[in-house]
Protein backbone atom coordinates (compact mmCIF):
# COMPACT_ATOMS: atom_id res chain seq x y z
CA UNK A 1 0.00 0.00 0.00
CA UNK A 2 1.02 3.31 -0.93
CA UNK A 3 0.90 6.14 1.61
CA UNK A 4 -1.28 8.26 -0.22
CA UNK A 5 -3.74 4.45 -0.21
CA UNK A 6 -3.35 4.67 3.21
CA UNK A 7 -4.75 8.20 3.89
CA UNK A 8 -7.75 8.05 1.43
CA UNK A 9 -8.77 4.53 3.62
CA UNK A 10 -8.22 6.55 6.39
CA UNK A 11 -10.55 9.21 5.57
CA UNK A 12 -13.04 6.77 4.28
CA UNK A 13 -13.20 4.88 7.02
CA UNK A 14 -13.50 8.20 9.83
CA UNK A 15 -16.64 9.77 7.10
CA UNK A 16 -18.25 6.54 7.17
CA UNK A 17 -18.35 6.46 11.24
CA UNK A 18 -19.69 10.04 10.84
CA UNK A 19 -16.22 11.53 12.26
CA UNK A 20 -15.31 13.21 9.36
CA UNK A 21 -14.09 16.35 11.19
CA UNK A 22 -11.19 14.19 12.39
CA UNK A 23 -9.28 13.99 9.35
CA UNK A 24 -9.24 17.96 9.76
CA UNK A 25 -8.31 18.18 13.26
CA UNK A 26 -6.97 15.49 14.36
CA UNK A 27 -4.97 13.49 11.40
CA UNK A 28 -3.72 16.28 9.73
CA UNK A 29 0.39 16.99 11.03
CA UNK A 30 0.04 12.97 12.20
CA UNK A 31 0.23 11.51 9.17
CA UNK A 32 3.62 9.63 9.15
CA UNK A 33 2.80 8.61 12.54
CA UNK A 34 -0.59 7.02 11.14
CA UNK A 35 1.44 5.45 8.25
CA UNK A 36 3.99 3.78 10.29
CA UNK A 37 1.44 2.18 12.21
CA UNK A 38 -0.86 0.99 9.44
CA UNK A 39 2.27 -0.28 7.59
CA UNK A 40 3.04 -2.46 11.34
CA UNK A 41 -0.53 -3.52 11.10
CA UNK A 42 -0.77 -5.00 8.23
CA UNK A 43 3.37 -6.51 8.61
CA UNK A 44 1.88 -8.17 11.56
CA UNK A 45 -1.59 -9.47 9.78
CA UNK A 46 0.61 -10.99 6.86
CA UNK A 47 2.63 -12.33 9.23
CA UNK A 48 -0.45 -14.13 11.07
CA UNK A 49 -1.32 -15.43 7.41
CA UNK A 50 1.84 -16.60 6.18
CA UNK A 51 1.71 -18.70 9.67
CA UNK A 52 -1.34 -20.37 8.69
CA UNK A 53 -0.27 -21.20 5.68
CA UNK A 54 3.05 -23.11 7.09
CA UNK A 55 0.52 -24.45 9.55
CA UNK A 56 -1.83 -26.01 6.54
CA UNK A 57 1.85 -26.85 4.88
CA UNK A 58 3.09 -28.97 8.28
CA UNK A 59 -0.34 -30.21 8.47
CA UNK A 60 0.02 -32.01 4.52
CA UNK A 61 3.52 -33.33 5.20
CA UNK A 62 2.55 -35.32 7.46
CA UNK A 63 0.46 -37.37 5.87
CA UNK A 64 2.46 -40.24 3.55
CA UNK A 65 3.69 -38.86 0.56
CA UNK A 66 1.51 -38.53 -2.17
CA UNK A 67 0.96 -36.70 -5.25
CA UNK A 68 -1.84 -35.15 -4.19
CA UNK A 69 -0.68 -34.45 -0.51
CA UNK A 70 2.80 -32.62 -2.05
CA UNK A 71 1.05 -30.84 -4.16
CA UNK A 72 -0.98 -29.43 -1.26
CA UNK A 73 2.19 -28.49 0.82
CA UNK A 74 3.57 -26.95 -2.16
CA UNK A 75 0.57 -24.73 -3.03
CA UNK A 76 1.10 -23.91 1.19
CA UNK A 77 4.28 -23.03 1.18
CA UNK A 78 3.87 -20.99 -1.97
CA UNK A 79 1.28 -18.92 -0.60
CA UNK A 80 3.01 -17.98 2.68
CA UNK A 81 6.09 -17.12 0.47
CA UNK A 82 3.46 -14.93 -2.07
CA UNK A 83 2.42 -13.46 0.82
CA UNK A 84 5.54 -12.45 2.92
CA UNK A 85 7.03 -11.21 -0.27
CA UNK A 86 4.29 -8.45 -0.05
CA UNK A 87 5.66 -7.00 2.69
CA UNK A 88 9.31 -6.43 0.87
CA UNK A 89 7.80 -4.65 -2.07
Amino acid sequence: MTDEQIIEMAKQAWSDAGEGWVVDRWFNGRAKAFIAFAKLAAQHEREACAEMCKKHADVYGAFEPTPSFQAAWAACIDLRDTIRARGEV
